[in-house]
């Protein structure tokens, strides 16, 4: 059972991907306005104020939903607060309309990777799947159009958990946790506490899965992964489940650590579930990964060019840059706080030399000064030039940029585009 949905009308505050779909999710259920700082596209049939905080519309509003890019100290989203109006995220408002099983994914690096693994892995055992959330497909656009046996896999970021009330998925999965969106959530300590909210409601009927370590709240069934000694366990180079050995490690088709833990996830996260070890195992050994998450573009004059855009916080790129040797990395973007020391390792004993554009060039140029050669590029057509000239037969050029992408690029996938078409073009 879900908790029913708040009464309108609604004020949507933020009109990107989700709060467009929220928008229309909420049209047929009462009325609805929006607000939008900036001059999006208005969704047909809302009352759309534009180039607005949208503070003036509070009064005709009995419900407030905010968009995951809307921060908390929004001048509408304060003083929603203030007059003690119901304040809710997209997520949480679809999931009330849907009364689907929820797998929800999330963590620092790997959540878009592992819920497209997981989808392959429900495809594999003939059940019906929805991918959506912060992938990329807006939650929203779900109801009413997925039955109710479609299992649905929800990539869930720490903008869109701390937004939640009620959320309570089935199977709530974390990968990991390292320091990002500082910007936003002003500590790490904030950061981790929106990442767990995906828990705190969870009864004892439903999984938690998390690596050893971790203090999760709630009251899900704890089921780990990753060590020796965990419900999913790797040990000696074999994956395995309860008593029962899985599949030999090395048979994961996705390339690098980091996906030996996003398969670790998904695989704990599904036979939990109560998905067959056949589906796993299938999956696993032929998933061949998402776009721009070290997507393999190409190899020209023997180098090969791998677009890892969604790489956008140090510990995302240290996980891309170690799954080669000879690279090339061009790193740089936009700043999101905390500083670039912890590539420091990666680019000394992986990378020939450094590429940095954007607006955090500078402070990469500092943090990473005495490891590698370092060359200011400024932009990324600059970047895969000088990068390409240098870069010997057997060698990787790789955009991992450790960085958002608001400094030049409308997101990290227009930036990966790019990446793409300036290859090919070489």
């Amino acid at each position: 059972m879900r908790p029913p949905l708040p009464d309108g009308p609604y004020l949507i505050i933020g009109l990107a991907r989700s709060g467009a779909a929220a928008a229309r999710m909420l049209l047929p259920r009462g009325e609805v306005i929006a607000a939008d700082s900036g001059h999006p596209e208005r969704p047909p049939g809302v009352e759309a104020h534009l180039g607005t905080d949208g503070v003036e519309l509070l009064e005709r509003a009995r419900c407030v939903v905010k968009s995951p890019g809307v921060p908390n100290d929004a001048p509408a989203i304060v003083a929603a607060r203030e007059r003690g109006l119901p304040l809710f995220g997209e997520l949480e408002l679809a999931w009330r309309l849907l009364p689907n099983r929820f797998v929800a994914v999330t963590g620092t690096n790997g959540k878009t990777t592992t819920c497209e693994l997981l989808g392959a892995v429900y495809r594999e055992a003939g059940r019906p799947v929805a991918v959506a959330g912060n992938v990329g497909t807006p939650l929203s656009s779900l109801v009413g159009e997925v039955d109710g046996e479609t299992v649905i896999v929800c990539e869930v970021s720490s903008f869109q958990a701390e937004d939640s009330e009620a959320f309570a998925p089935e199977t709530a999965l974390l990968l990991n946790l390292t320091e990002d969106h500082l910007d936003r959530h002003g500590s790490f300590g904030a950061y981790r506490e929106a990442k767990l909210r995906l828990f705190a409601n969870q009864t004892a009927g439903q999984a938690a899965v998390a690596p050893p370590g971790f203090e999760l709240p709630g009251a899900g069934r704890r089921v780990t992964f990753g060590g020796p000694d965990c419900d999913l366990w790797l040990r000696d180079g074999v994956l395995g489940w309860g008593e029962h050995a899985l599949m030999p490690a090395g048979e994961l088709r996705l390339r690098g650590a980091h996906n030996l833990e996003n398969g670790m996830g998904a695989a704990a996260a599904a036979l939990s579930d109560g998905v067959s070890r056949e589906a796993v195992r299938g999956a696993l050994r032929t998933f061949a990964g998402v776009p721009h998450r070290l997507e393999e573009v190409g190899t020209v004059g023997g180098v090969l060019y791998v677009n890892d855009s969604k790489a956008t916080n140090v510990a995302s790129a240290a996980r891309g840059i170690e799954a080669f040797d000879g690279v090339h990395a061009i790193l740089g973007g936009s700043l999101k706080g905390g500083g670039f020391e912890g590539l420091r390792g990666p680019v000394a004993s992986r990378c020939r030399a450094c590429y940095l554009i954007g607006q955090a060039a500078e402070r990469l140029e500092r943090d990473l000064a005495g490891t590698v050669p370092l060359r200011r590029c400024g932009d990324l057509e600059r970047a895969i030039r000088a990068a390409s000239a240098a870069a010997a037969p057997g060698e990787v050029v790789l955009l991992s940029p450790a960085c958002a992408s608001f400094d030049q690029f409308r997101d990290f996938e227009e930036r990966g585009d790019r990446f793409r078409e300036l290859v090919r073009k070489a």
